[in-house]
């Protein structure tokens, strides 16, 4: 796990695949893990997603969740080298319903919807937040959303998080979302964050090689570990340097949870405003959440084959906050 100033040193072949937006997911049981109880591992593993141990055993019964390949029941106890494979029901329906939220639209076509998320909207419903999110406010704009991720998550290929403004692209119909999908798992979609971050950064570029996985002490929480982990790769450049803080152009090569925000709290360079890893809540300078954009966003049209981009500047308090830096 480091951090090497040579971005061009990494092996595509050696590169996990891209995190599971479409209900299925697969891992191996490693050594530390053997002995516990599937429903219990299960609880832990998709705390994010709200899932209780009852959840988990009604799943297991139902054969949603196998073992090796084998239906088997909740108490069963797990070794070193099992395979799980989890493809979750889709949810009930009516349950995201369209609402009259403003969407800033990039671009739309009858394939392809971009927009310019604005922090603190929630891409998807999901335990807390109901209703008011992307996907809410797409029903309403569009009537022909991809229906591959069910009704709660229609035409959704990625994420990004609540209080990370930014590009999104969503695919209107099932041959768009499948492009889609594969150009993330094989990692050629442009995808590049502005950040602000605490600390003066030395090196003027570089790549953090370093694999992600759950907190122990806080399943919703994501840190820097070799256990349990999927590998994640994040590109940096210094664009700006200030007094106490640099501003980053940040480009993944993984998509994974929290990634930008883990990388740069673990190489101790933590994002302005993150009230999860920020570590230094009394110097926001005005942000609302984490100084991290979604600037730019480029891919392959999935039925024209064109290559295309699409850039958005940064929201008006991030600006706010580099006047700030700028004026001192």
């Amino acid at each position: 796990m480091a951090m090497v100033n040579n971005p061009e040193n990494n092996n595509p072949s050696e590169l996990a695949e891209q995190e599971d937006v479409d209900g299925r997911f697969e891992w191996q049981i490693e050594n530390e893990q053997s002995g516990e109880r599937l429903d219990k591992h299960l609880a832990e593993a998709l705390a994010d997603k709200s899932v209780s141990r009852s959840q988990a055993q009604e799943w297991i019964r139902t054969g949603a969740i196998t073992v090796n390949g084998n239906v088997v029941k909740p108490n069963t106890k797990l070794a070193a080298g099992d395979r799980i494979v989890v493809v979750l029901p889709e949810p009930e329906p009516l349950e995201a319903l369209p609402e009259n939220i403003p969407l800033e639209v990039v671009f739309e076509d009858s394939d392809v919807i971009v927009i310019n998320k604005p922090r603190g909207m929630v891409v998807h419903p999901a335990a807390g937040h109901p209703s008011g999110t992307v996907v809410n406010a797409l029903l309403h704009h569009c009537k022909d959303l991809s229906g591959i991720n069910g009704v709660m998550r229609p035409g959704i290929v990625h994420r990004i998080d609540k209080d990370t403004s930014g590009l999104l692209m969503v695919a209107k119909n099932d041959l768009a979302h499948t492009s889609l999908a594969e150009q993330l798992k094989e990692h050629t979609v442009t995808r590049k964050y502005s950040a602000l971050v605490y600390g003066v950064m030395q090196h003027d570029k570089g790549t953090i090689d370093a694999p992600i996985g759950r907190a122990n002490h806080d399943r919703k929480l994501y840190v820097v570990t070799e256990k349990n982990s999927k590998h994640a790769i994040t590109h940096f450049a210094v664009t700006e340097r200030f007094d106490e803080y640099t501003l980053l152009e940040l480009k993944l090569q993984t998509g994974r949870t929290h990634q930008i925000r883990v990388h740069m709290k673990y190489i101790g360079f933590p994002l302005v405003g993150d009230p999860v890893y920020g570590g230094k809540s009394g110097r926001t300078l005005g942000m609302n959440g984490q100084a991290l954009h979604a600037g730019i966003l480029g891919f392959v049209h999935p039925r024209s084959g064109e290559y295309m981009e699409f850039t958005v500047p940064i929201p008006e308090d991030m600006e706010h906050a580099l006047n700030i830096l700028k004026t001192r």
